[in-house]
Protein backbone atom coordinates (compact mmCIF):
# COMPACT_ATOMS: atom_id res chain seq x y z
CA UNK A 1 0.00 0.00 0.00
CA UNK A 2 1.22 3.52 -0.93
CA UNK A 3 1.99 5.48 2.25
CA UNK A 4 -0.29 9.27 2.20
CA UNK A 5 3.16 10.72 2.52
CA UNK A 6 4.78 9.04 -0.63
CA UNK A 7 5.86 11.46 -3.01
CA UNK A 8 4.56 10.75 -6.57
CA UNK A 9 3.73 12.90 -9.85
CA UNK A 10 -0.08 13.26 -9.85
CA UNK A 11 0.56 15.14 -6.12
CA UNK A 12 1.27 18.83 -5.68
CA UNK A 13 4.46 17.80 -3.13
CA UNK A 14 7.25 18.80 -2.78
CA UNK A 15 9.57 16.62 -5.16
CA UNK A 16 13.13 15.23 -3.48
CA UNK A 17 14.60 16.89 -6.27
CA UNK A 18 13.85 20.47 -5.21
CA UNK A 19 15.45 20.30 -2.28
CA UNK A 20 18.63 18.85 -3.92
CA UNK A 21 18.90 21.85 -5.57
CA UNK A 22 18.76 24.47 -2.91
CA UNK A 23 22.64 26.22 -2.49
CA UNK A 24 21.50 28.49 0.65
CA UNK A 25 19.38 27.13 3.46
CA UNK A 26 19.28 29.24 6.83
CA UNK A 27 18.90 27.70 9.82
CA UNK A 28 16.48 29.91 11.09
CA UNK A 29 16.68 32.10 14.49
CA UNK A 30 12.82 31.66 16.50
CA UNK A 31 12.47 35.14 18.03
CA UNK A 32 10.45 35.28 21.77
CA UNK A 33 8.24 37.92 23.05
CA UNK A 34 8.64 38.89 26.93
CA UNK A 35 6.84 36.31 28.19
CA UNK A 36 8.79 33.49 26.06
CA UNK A 37 6.16 32.99 23.54
CA UNK A 38 7.02 32.88 19.71
CA UNK A 39 7.36 36.43 18.60
CA UNK A 40 5.48 35.85 15.08
CA UNK A 41 5.85 39.32 14.03
CA UNK A 42 9.81 39.63 14.53
CA UNK A 43 9.87 35.76 12.73
CA UNK A 44 7.82 36.70 9.85
CA UNK A 45 10.46 39.51 9.15
CA UNK A 46 13.56 37.75 9.61
CA UNK A 47 11.54 35.10 7.34
CA UNK A 48 11.04 37.88 4.30
CA UNK A 49 14.69 38.93 5.06
CA UNK A 50 15.55 35.85 4.34
CA UNK A 51 13.82 35.49 0.99
CA UNK A 52 14.95 39.16 0.26
CA UNK A 53 18.72 38.37 0.98
CA UNK A 54 18.40 34.97 -1.43
CA UNK A 55 17.79 31.94 0.77
CA UNK A 56 15.95 28.86 -0.81
CA UNK A 57 15.20 27.37 1.98
CA UNK A 58 14.89 27.23 5.83
CA UNK A 59 15.20 24.91 8.39
CA UNK A 60 12.60 25.84 11.00
CA UNK A 61 13.21 24.51 15.36
CA UNK A 62 16.58 23.22 14.28
CA UNK A 63 19.59 23.48 16.51
CA UNK A 64 19.56 27.30 16.04
CA UNK A 65 15.72 27.55 15.99
CA UNK A 66 15.97 26.48 19.44
CA UNK A 67 13.54 23.04 18.51
CA UNK A 68 14.99 21.38 21.52
CA UNK A 69 13.58 23.79 23.75
CA UNK A 70 10.19 23.64 21.89
CA UNK A 71 6.95 21.49 23.02
CA UNK A 72 6.22 19.57 20.08
CA UNK A 73 2.55 21.46 19.38
CA UNK A 74 5.05 24.65 19.12
CA UNK A 75 7.55 23.21 16.88
CA UNK A 76 4.07 21.88 14.29
CA UNK A 77 2.82 24.83 14.55
CA UNK A 78 6.07 27.09 13.75
CA UNK A 79 6.16 24.59 10.86
CA UNK A 80 2.52 25.14 9.66
CA UNK A 81 2.60 29.21 10.01
CA UNK A 82 6.22 29.37 7.94
CA UNK A 83 4.21 26.84 5.26
CA UNK A 84 0.94 28.81 5.30
CA UNK A 85 2.77 32.23 5.14
CA UNK A 86 6.14 31.70 2.81
CA UNK A 87 5.47 28.13 1.28
CA UNK A 88 4.99 29.85 -2.04
CA UNK A 89 8.26 31.54 -1.76
CA UNK A 90 10.97 29.33 0.13
CA UNK A 91 11.35 25.81 0.60
CA UNK A 92 10.25 24.64 4.41
CA UNK A 93 12.50 22.20 6.46
CA UNK A 94 10.84 21.12 9.42
CA UNK A 95 13.53 19.61 12.59
CA UNK A 96 11.04 16.56 13.21
CA UNK A 97 14.20 14.27 14.39
CA UNK A 98 14.34 12.94 17.46
CA UNK A 99 16.65 10.39 19.98
CA UNK A 100 13.23 8.36 19.78
CA UNK A 101 12.13 6.94 16.69
CA UNK A 102 8.71 6.70 17.65
CA UNK A 103 8.61 10.86 17.94
CA UNK A 104 10.77 11.43 15.22
CA UNK A 105 8.29 9.69 13.09
CA UNK A 106 5.03 10.91 14.71
CA UNK A 107 6.69 14.59 14.52
CA UNK A 108 7.45 13.79 10.41
CA UNK A 109 3.83 12.69 10.07
CA UNK A 110 2.89 16.08 11.69
CA UNK A 111 5.18 17.96 9.67
CA UNK A 112 4.16 16.83 6.38
CA UNK A 113 0.67 16.85 7.22
CA UNK A 114 0.78 21.00 7.81
CA UNK A 115 2.99 21.18 4.05
CA UNK A 116 6.38 20.82 4.87
CA UNK A 117 8.68 20.63 1.98
CA UNK A 118 11.17 18.33 3.74
CA UNK A 119 12.40 17.14 7.09
CA UNK A 120 15.52 17.49 8.98
CA UNK A 121 16.69 14.19 11.20
CA UNK A 122 19.32 13.60 13.62
CA UNK A 123 20.59 10.34 14.64
CA UNK A 124 19.63 9.56 17.96
CA UNK A 125 21.40 11.34 20.64
CA UNK A 126 22.58 10.62 24.40
CA UNK A 127 20.74 7.19 24.34
CA UNK A 128 23.30 5.91 21.14
CA UNK A 129 22.01 2.87 19.70
CA UNK A 130 24.47 0.52 17.26
CA UNK A 131 25.03 0.97 13.54
CA UNK A 132 21.89 -1.31 12.68
CA UNK A 133 19.66 0.68 14.69
CA UNK A 134 21.06 4.28 13.38
CA UNK A 135 19.89 2.38 9.98
CA UNK A 136 16.72 1.51 11.07
CA UNK A 137 16.18 4.81 12.90
CA UNK A 138 15.94 6.38 9.56
CA UNK A 139 14.75 3.55 7.50
CA UNK A 140 11.33 4.14 9.66
CA UNK A 141 11.36 8.38 8.68
CA UNK A 142 13.06 7.69 5.26
CA UNK A 143 9.43 6.70 3.22
CA UNK A 144 7.43 9.33 5.31
CA UNK A 145 8.84 12.45 2.64
CA UNK A 146 11.77 14.23 1.32
CA UNK A 147 14.47 14.03 3.91
CA UNK A 148 17.50 15.56 4.86
CA UNK A 149 20.25 13.89 7.71
CA UNK A 150 22.09 15.37 10.07
CA UNK A 151 25.72 14.87 11.28
CA UNK A 152 27.28 17.36 14.08
CA UNK A 153 28.53 14.84 16.36
CA UNK A 154 29.56 17.20 18.47
CA UNK A 155 26.44 17.71 19.87
CA UNK A 156 24.82 13.90 18.77
CA UNK A 157 27.75 12.34 20.65
CA UNK A 158 27.80 10.02 17.59
CA UNK A 159 29.53 10.08 14.38
CA UNK A 160 27.01 8.66 11.06
CA UNK A 161 29.35 6.76 9.49
CA UNK A 162 29.37 6.84 5.53
CA UNK A 163 28.70 3.01 5.62
CA UNK A 164 25.25 4.45 6.96
CA UNK A 165 24.47 7.07 4.39
CA UNK A 166 25.78 4.77 1.67
CA UNK A 167 23.25 2.40 2.53
CA UNK A 168 20.62 4.85 2.53
CA UNK A 169 21.35 6.78 -0.12
CA UNK A 170 19.18 4.56 -2.13
CA UNK A 171 16.04 6.23 -0.85
CA UNK A 172 14.19 7.77 -3.02
CA UNK A 173 13.27 10.45 -0.27
CA UNK A 174 17.03 10.85 0.01
CA UNK A 175 17.73 14.15 -0.68
CA UNK A 176 21.02 14.56 0.96
CA UNK A 177 23.12 15.31 4.35
CA UNK A 178 23.85 18.33 6.30
CA UNK A 179 27.77 17.13 7.26
CA UNK A 180 29.63 18.83 10.05
CA UNK A 181 32.92 16.61 10.10
CA UNK A 182 35.02 18.54 7.16
CA UNK A 183 36.15 18.63 3.75
CA UNK A 184 37.34 14.70 3.34
CA UNK A 185 34.08 13.75 4.80
CA UNK A 186 32.31 15.94 2.14
CA UNK A 187 34.54 14.54 -1.11
CA UNK A 188 33.60 11.04 0.11
CA UNK A 189 30.01 11.40 -0.60
CA UNK A 190 29.95 13.76 -3.23
CA UNK A 191 32.38 11.63 -4.97
CA UNK A 192 29.60 8.76 -5.09
CA UNK A 193 26.88 11.29 -6.03
CA UNK A 194 25.41 11.92 -2.79
CA UNK A 195 23.99 15.58 -2.00
CA UNK A 196 26.28 17.00 0.88
CA UNK A 197 25.50 20.34 2.05
CA UNK A 198 28.07 22.08 4.75
CA UNK A 199 26.69 22.40 8.32
CA UNK A 200 30.04 24.75 9.20
CA UNK A 201 29.59 28.38 7.90
CA UNK A 202 33.96 28.89 8.16
CA UNK A 203 34.19 26.19 5.59
CA UNK A 204 31.05 26.60 3.97
CA UNK A 205 33.40 28.67 0.27
CA UNK A 206 35.89 25.82 -0.19
CA UNK A 207 33.57 22.88 0.71
CA UNK A 208 31.01 24.42 -1.98
CA UNK A 209 33.99 25.18 -4.84
CA UNK A 210 36.80 22.77 -4.06
CA UNK A 211 35.50 19.62 -2.23
CA UNK A 212 31.95 19.92 -4.34
CA UNK A 213 29.05 20.21 -1.83
CA UNK A 214 25.86 21.76 -2.65
CA UNK A 215 25.89 24.59 -0.74
CA UNK A 216 25.43 25.60 3.11
CA UNK A 217 22.66 24.95 5.57
CA UNK A 218 23.87 28.33 7.30
CA UNK A 219 23.57 30.12 10.60
CA UNK A 220 25.54 33.20 9.73
CA UNK A 221 22.73 33.94 6.65
CA UNK A 222 20.33 34.83 9.46
CA UNK A 223 22.44 38.10 9.07
CA UNK A 224 23.89 38.51 6.13
CA UNK A 225 21.52 36.71 3.67
CA UNK A 226 22.89 38.61 0.49
CA UNK A 227 26.48 38.05 1.35
CA UNK A 228 25.57 34.13 1.76
CA UNK A 229 24.35 34.22 -1.12
CA UNK A 230 26.96 35.34 -3.48
CA UNK A 231 29.60 33.06 -1.42
CA UNK A 232 27.50 30.04 -2.52
CA UNK A 233 26.47 31.57 -6.03
CA UNK A 234 29.55 33.62 -7.39
CA UNK A 235 31.81 31.27 -7.52
CA UNK A 236 35.34 31.02 -5.80
CA UNK A 237 35.20 34.53 -3.89
CA UNK A 238 38.07 34.24 -1.67
CA UNK A 239 37.99 37.97 -0.79
CA UNK A 240 34.32 37.37 0.36
CA UNK A 241 34.80 34.72 2.05
CA UNK A 242 38.19 36.22 4.09
CA UNK A 243 35.92 39.11 5.02
CA UNK A 244 33.16 36.81 6.73
CA UNK A 245 35.15 34.81 8.79
CA UNK A 246 35.17 37.08 11.64
CA UNK A 247 31.65 37.21 12.06
CA UNK A 248 31.49 33.77 11.00
CA UNK A 249 34.28 32.90 13.85
CA UNK A 250 32.48 35.21 16.17
CA UNK A 251 29.22 32.95 16.00
CA UNK A 252 30.66 30.03 17.33
CA UNK A 253 32.40 31.11 20.31
CA UNK A 254 30.11 30.03 22.45
CA UNK A 255 27.88 26.94 21.75
CA UNK A 256 25.39 28.40 18.63
CA UNK A 257 22.59 29.66 18.97
CA UNK A 258 23.77 32.27 21.95
CA UNK A 259 26.09 34.13 19.81
CA UNK A 260 23.36 34.73 16.92
CA UNK A 261 20.38 35.52 19.68
CA UNK A 262 22.61 38.21 20.95
CA UNK A 263 23.86 39.89 17.44
CA UNK A 264 20.22 39.82 16.36
CA UNK A 265 19.73 41.57 19.79
CA UNK A 266 21.84 44.10 19.12
CA UNK A 267 20.85 44.20 15.40
CA UNK A 268 16.96 45.41 16.82
CA UNK A 269 15.68 42.46 14.61
CA UNK A 270 14.47 40.13 17.71
CA UNK A 271 13.94 41.13 21.24
CA UNK A 272 16.77 40.81 23.38
CA UNK A 273 15.12 37.62 24.98
CA UNK A 274 16.44 34.53 25.86
CA UNK A 275 14.97 30.69 26.86
CA UNK A 276 17.06 29.55 29.43
CA UNK A 277 19.36 27.76 29.45
CA UNK A 278 21.06 30.02 27.24
CA UNK A 279 22.23 33.68 28.15
CA UNK A 280 23.89 36.30 26.34
CA UNK A 281 27.42 36.63 25.19
CA UNK A 282 29.73 39.05 27.94
CA UNK A 283 30.22 42.56 27.12
CA UNK A 284 33.45 42.05 25.39
CA UNK A 285 31.85 39.99 22.62
CA UNK A 286 28.86 42.03 22.47
CA UNK A 287 31.07 44.93 21.68
CA UNK A 288 33.29 42.82 19.31
CA UNK A 289 30.24 42.02 17.42
CA UNK A 290 29.85 46.17 16.71
CA UNK A 291 33.27 46.33 15.26
CA UNK A 292 32.46 42.99 12.67
CA UNK A 293 29.23 45.32 11.70
CA UNK A 294 31.24 48.23 10.83
CA UNK A 295 34.14 46.04 9.03
CA UNK A 296 31.86 44.34 7.03
CA UNK A 297 28.94 46.99 6.66
CA UNK A 298 26.18 47.68 8.51
CA UNK A 299 24.14 47.56 4.77
CA UNK A 300 24.38 44.43 4.70
CA UNK A 301 23.12 42.84 8.03
CA UNK A 302 19.26 42.30 8.22
CA UNK A 303 17.37 45.13 10.46
CA UNK A 304 17.24 49.10 9.95
CA UNK A 305 18.34 49.93 13.09
CA UNK A 306 21.68 50.81 14.22
CA UNK A 307 23.49 48.49 15.79
CA UNK A 308 24.30 48.97 19.76
CA UNK A 309 26.04 47.61 22.78
CA UNK A 310 23.26 46.20 25.05
CA UNK A 311 23.79 46.69 29.22
CA UNK A 312 23.50 43.04 30.94
CA UNK A 313 20.28 44.79 32.12
CA UNK A 314 18.91 44.81 28.47
CA UNK A 315 18.26 41.33 28.12
CA UNK A 316 15.37 39.48 29.78
CA UNK A 317 15.72 35.59 30.51
CA UNK A 318 12.64 32.88 30.79
CA UNK A 319 12.81 29.73 32.70
CA UNK A 320 9.11 28.85 32.02
CA UNK A 321 7.45 29.99 29.01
Amino acid sequence: MKSFYTISGDCNWTSTGDITSLRLITAVKTPYLPDGRFDLEAYDSLINMQIEGGAEGVIVGGTTGEGHLMSWDEHIMLIGHTINCFGTRIKVIGNTGSNSTREAAHATEQGFAVGMDAALHINPYYGKTSTQGLMSHFEAVLPLGPTIIYNVPSRSGQDISPEIIEAISGYSNMAGVKECVGHERIQCYTDKGITIWSGNDDECHDSRWKYGATGVISVASNLVPGLMHSLMYGGEIAVLNEKLLPLMKWLFCQPNPIALNTALAQLGVARPVFRLPYVPLPLEKRIEFIRIVEAIGRENFVGQQEARILDDDGFVLISRY
